[in-house]
C-alpha cells in the first residue's frame, strides 16, 4: 500500500510539474536560441550550450576531431588550468557534462542558484565556452587515451559490430564516420586543428542555451548574453547532405567471442519527420516495449534465441539509423537472423494489431511523466527543442499525437520507409565455415 501511495505521489508531482512546463524563448545580441523553463522547486540553476559540432562535421582525413575538440574544452580555458577548473568547480559544488554525438556537441553546468556559487560556476563555465586554450601537453595526453581506447575497443565484438554496421549503413556519408575517430587521424590531429575547428563550429549563431532553474528570466537572459558574448561571430553554413539508402548486404566477421552479435540497420528518420510519431508508436511495438515487443516474443518467449533483442530509431538532423540488435549462441546465429528478418517483414506487410497499438499508447502516454521529473531531463529536451527547431509546444502535443496514432498509420509509415532489401546485416563472431 505504501509502495502505491509513493508512485501515486510521485506521478501527480510529474504530471504537476510537466503541466506547469512554460518554454521561454528569445535570442541573444549574438544571434544564440535561448530556451528557458523558470522552477523554483529548488535552489539549483542547470544551463547547457549545443553547437552543430557533432562528428558528422568531421572530414574521413581528420576524423575525431570534433570529439577531441569537444573533450578539450574544459581542460585548460581563460587563463586557467585543468586542475584550477576542476577545484573552482567543486568548491562550490558545480558539476560539468557533456554531450556529443554525430549531429551535435555540447557542455552543461550544474550550479547552485545561490549568488556566490552561482557567480563563481558561471565564470569557469564561460571560460571553458569561449576561452579555450587547447594546451599542447593535455592534447598529447588526450590524444593518447583516445588512440588507447580505440585500441581496446576494437577488440570487443559490439564495438566491430557498431562501426561496421554504420560504415555499411551510411558509406561515405559523414554519419558514416566513428565519432572517436582512427587511431592514425587522431595521432595525426595538431594544435591548429582544434583551433580551426572550434573557430568554424563553435559560433554563436549556432548555439542553442538551454537554461532551467532557480532564477528570473532576466537573470537567464543575462547568463546568455554572458556566454555568447565572446564566441566566434562567422556563420557556419556548412550542411549535411541527404541520406541515400544503401545496398543491402550481409557481412560477417569471425570473432573468438562464444556468442554471435547480430545487428541490422536501415536509414530511418530525422528528428522534424512527419513520420515520426507511426514511427516511433509503431517501433515500441516492434522492438522497442522490452518484454512486451514483438520481437522479444517470437525471439525470447517463443524459442529462446536470445535473452534480449531490441530496435530503435535514432533520430537526427537527416536520416539517423534505424537499427535491431540481438546475441544468440553461435551454432544459433543464422536462424536468429532469419527470424528476426521474417518478424520485421511481416511487421512491415501488416502493421500491428489493435491491441498492440492500445498497449503501447499506454505504455509511452503512462511512462512520460518520467520523461520530465527532474531538471537534467527537462533541460535535455530543451536542447533539443532547440537545436531541431521543433515548436515550443512540442512537450504538449507529445502526448496527443502519440494517442493520435493509428494502426493503418504506422503500417503506411513502415512500408513507405524501411524496404528489407536495403537493409545491411552484420554478424561478429559468424560460425565458422
Amino acid at each position: 500500500m505504501k509502495k502505491y501511495i509513493f508512485v501515486l505521489l510521485i506521478s501527480i508531482y510529474s504530471q504537476s510539474v510537466f503541466a506547469s512546463l512554460a518554454i521561454q524563448f528569445w535570442q541573444t545580441s549574438a544571434g544564440a536560441r535561448v530556451y528557458f523553463v523558470e522552477n523554483h522547486a529548488l535552489p539549483i540553476v542547470d544551463v547547457s550550450i549545443e553547437f552543430a559540432a557533432g562528428s558528422s562535421k568531421d572530414t574521413p582525413e581528420k576524423s575525431g576531431l570534433a570529439n577531441l575538440t569537444r573533450r578539450m574544452l574544459k581542460l585548460g580555458a581563460g587563463g586557467l588550468s585543468e586542475d584550477e577548473i576542476a577545484n573552482a568547480l567543486a568548491d562550490v559544488g558545480a558539476q560539468l557534462g557533456s554531450n556529443f554525438d554525430a549531429d551535435r556537441a555540447g557542455i552543461s553546468l550544474r550550479t547552485l542558484s545561490h549568488s556566490r556559487e552561482r557567480k563563481q560556476a558561471l565564470d569557469i563555465f564561460s571560460r571553458i565556452i569561449q576561452h579555450p586554450e587547447f594546451p599542447q601537453d593535455i592534447l598529447q595526453r588526450e590524444k593518447n587515451r583516445i588512440i588507447a581506447s580505440i585500441k581496446e575497443s576494437s577488440t570487443k565484438p559490439d564495438y566491430i559490430a557498431g562501426l561496421t554496421l554504420m560504415k555499411m549503413l551510411y558509406g561515405d556519408h559523414p554519419y558514416g564516420l566513428n565519432g572517436s575517430g582512427e587511431i592514425d587521424t587522431v595521432a595525426a590531429l595538431q594544435l591548429k586543428d582544434l583551433h580551426k575547428f572550434y573557430q568554424s563550429h563553435y559560433v554563436a549563431a549556432n548555439a542553442v542555451i538551454a537554461i532551467i532553474g532557480d532564477i528570473s528570466k532576466q537573470e537567464a537572459a543575462d547568463i546568455a548574453e554572458s556566454l555568447t558574448n565572446d564566441l566566434p561571430h562567422k556563420l557556419d553554413s556548412s550542411s549535411i547532405p541527404p541520406v541515400k539508402d544503401p545496398r543491402g548486404q550481409i557481412k560477417r566477421i569471425a570473432h573468438p567471442a562464444t556468442q554471435s552479435h547480430i545487428q541490422l540497420a536501415h536509414p530511418g528518420m530525422r528528428r522534424s519527420d512527419p513520420d515520426y510519431f507511426p514511427l516511433l508508436v509503431g517501433n515500441y511495438i516492434l522492438g522497442g516495449g522490452g518484454f512486451v515487443s514483438r520481437l522479444m516474443e517470437e525471439i525470447r518467449q517463443q524459442r529462446g534465441l536470445a535473452y534480449s533483442v531490441y530496435s530503435f530509431f535514432a533520430p537526427l538532423r537527416e536520416k539517423g539509423p534505424f537499427q535491431i540488435g540481438l546475441q544468440t549462441k553461435k551454432e544459433q546465429s543464422e536462424e536468429a537472423l532469419a527470424l528476426t528478418q521474417a518478424v520485421l517483414k511481416d511487421f512491415i506487410a501488416k502493421g500491428p494489431s489493435e491491441q498492440e497499438l492500445i498497449a503501447a499508447k499506454q505504455n509511452l502516454i503512462g511512462g512520460f511523466p518520467l520523461r520530465l521529473d527532474s531538471n537534467s531531463k527537462i533541460l535535455g529536451y530543451l536542447a533539443m527543442i532547440g537545436f531541431y527547431n521543433l515548436p515550443l509546444t512540442y512537450l504538449d502535443d507529445y502526448l496527443k499525437a502519440v494517442e493520435a496514432v493509428t494502426t493503418a498509420q504506422i503500417k503506411d509509415a513502415f512500408s513507405r520507409r524501411i524496404h528489407p532489401e536495403h537493409i545491411v546485416t552484420v554478424i561478429v563472431g559468424a560460425v565458422d565455415e
